[in-house]
């Protein structure tokens, strides 16, 4: 499988990478609208196209540039003399651009892009940002960092979109039900105390 994947990404990266990451992008949507399912509403078929036409269209090309950029950054002094700890180095510096630069503003580009899809006012739009941003960034750097060092250390640069594809099911399925609402309504401990989040 690995196989005819690399085969369709070396002669098609662009259409192969939109097909990958709408696909996974539907299918973390899917799996929000089944797991938190009230049991009276419809599946909402379009609510799972928006999320494929982002992951398709808009996310996959730019995550394809933004990891080949990513690719070239490298802790700005030598630390290190060995190649494997060098290498560890520029990790962490690619984690860092990666958490610091795009996780700020592609949590935005998401809800943003998905308003206008869902044909949202401008002030709907800024209350949504409003309420979701800091949550949606402060969770996504509490699962993001520690998978990224993997992701950098062991991937190959064409790769890396594909292994965070994979694991952005869960994610996706964490911004689909976010942008939605419904995790507004699902008690959290904090503290020690029962509260709504």
């Amino acid at each position: 499988m690995l196989l005819v994947y690399n085969n369709f990404l070396q002669r098609n990266p662009i259409i192969t990478n939109g097909l990958t990451t709408g696909f996974l992008f539907g299918t973390g949507d899917v799996l929000a609208q089944t797991l938190y399912s009230d049991g009276v509403s419809n599946f909402d078929y379009k609510r799972t196209l928006r999320a494929v036409v982002y992951g398709g269209i808009i996310f996959a090309p730019i995550g394809d540039r933004w990891y080949k950029l990513l690719n070239g950054i490298r802790m700005p002094v030598r630390l290190f003399k060995s190649e494997k700890s060098q290498k560890i180095s520029d990790t962490i510096a690619r984690v860092a651009v990666d958490q610091l630069v795009w996780a700020p503003v592609g949590i935005p580009l998401y809800y943003s892009c998905m308003a206008m899809m869902e044909g949202l006012t401008i002030q709907q739009w800024k209350q949504k940002l409003d309420e979701k941003y800091m949550d949606t960034l402060f969770a996504n750097w509490k699962v993001w960092p520690l998978f990224q060092l993997a992701n950098f250390y062991v991937f190959p640069v064409q790769h890396r979109l594909l292994a965070v594809n994979v694991i952005s099911i869960i994610w996706n399925c964490y911004l689909s039900a976010k942008n939605s609402g419904v995790l507004e309504d699902i008690p959290v401990i904090e503290d020690g105390t029962l509260r709504q989040s």
